[in-house]
Formats: C-alpha cells, structure tokens, sequence
C-alpha cells in the first residue's frame, strides 16, 4: 500500500470541511442562512462568506499571488465582522459562488506551490508572518473545521438536523427524538449531580 502524499491528505481534510459547511446550508430557507443564531451573531451565511475571505487571503497574497476579490478585506478601514453575515442585497448563490471561486485560489495554489513553499502573513504578528503552504493549509483546514462545528451547532439550532454531512450524519444508529431526550435528561442529571 503507498502512502498518499501530505499534500493530497491536507487538501483532502481541507475539502471534507469545505463540504460539510456547503451542506448545512441544504433546504433552509433565506431567513434560516442568514439569521443570527448565537449572542455574537453567528450565521450559516456568514461563516461561508468568512472563509471564502479566509482562503483567498491565506492563499492569495500570502504567496504574492493576487486574487483582487480579497484586497479590500486586507485594508485597514474594514468595517469589522463585515466578512461574518450576508447583506439582505448579497444573494445566497452570489456567497456561495465566491466561496467555491476562493476554492478555486486555494486548489491552484496548492497545485503550483511545494508544501515547503515560503509565504508571508501580512496581518500577523511580525513574529509569525514568515510561514509556508504547509502552515498555512494546517491553519486554514483547522479554521474551516471549527466554523464547521460552528455550522453543525447553527444549523441544529435552526430545525435539528445534525451530523457530519450528507450520507454520513456520525450519529449513533437507530437513534430517535424520544432516545435523544432521554440522553439529554442522563446528560442533566449528571451535571446537576456534578454541580452538587
């Protein structure tokens, strides 16, 4: 058996998080993508216009390569958590197309670049800012699987629909809503008896 290329496996974990922000957005409503969901405002449609600036920005001009969309994103006078929700005039197919052309920055990226290729992370610390593409795909595949779980917690919130992604929830089997309430008081009661 060979042993596939870091590169490939990177980009493979990369891709199962892109994927499974995509499907949480499947069969909701204009409202439920857009909606704040949490104190800080955490919203489906958001975390997907975050991390399309993430990836152009991370595999743009980190590696001198210019991706236009981006360059505003990096300018001082950003309105802040301005790249974290959708405007009622940005169409959901409008985010998700950018999402997928920031996929298409990064996979080119990747495809031309060593894994050991030098880059530099303008809004960082100077301390930090000298990485390579092997940092920096580690990094973005861990922001892109957080802002998933971010998106699992949102979209259960929105109408209970869990897991991983489509065909492959990662829930336990033969599992129902009675069996999840009783799961949850098990999960009450210990923490009440925890807390004394």
């Amino acid at each position: 058996m060979t042993t596939p290329a870091l590169g490939d496996v990177l980009h493979r974990y990369l891709q199962a998080g892109r994927d499974a922000l995509l499907w949480k957005l499947d069969g909701l409503e204009e409202y439920d993508v857009r909606r704040p969901m949490t104190p800080t405002g955490t919203n489906l449609l958001g975390l997907l216009k975050h991390l399309a600036y993430v990836e152009m920005g991370y595999f743009g001009p980190t590696f001198r390569r210019p991706v236009p969309e981006v360059e505003p994103w990096l300018a001082d006078d950003v309105e802040w958590n301005s790249d974290m929700w959708a405007t009622a005039d940005e169409p959901r197919e409008e985010i998700v197309a950018l999402y997928r052309r920031a996929w298409a920055v990064t996979d080119a990226t990747v495809a031309a670049l060593p894994l050991d290729a030098p880059g530099e992370v303008s809004w960082w610390h100077p301390d930090r800012r000298a990485v390579t593409l092997q940092q920096v795909l580690v990094h973005v595949i861990a922001e892109t699987h957080r802002h998933a779980g971010h998106a699992d917690i949102v979209r259960e919130q929105i109408d209970g629909s869990a897991g991983l992604g489509a065909g492959n929830d990662n829930l336990p089997p033969d599992t129902d809503e009675r069996w999840w309430a009783g799961y949850r008081e098990r999960l009450e009661a210990a923490a009440r008896q925890a807390a004394g």
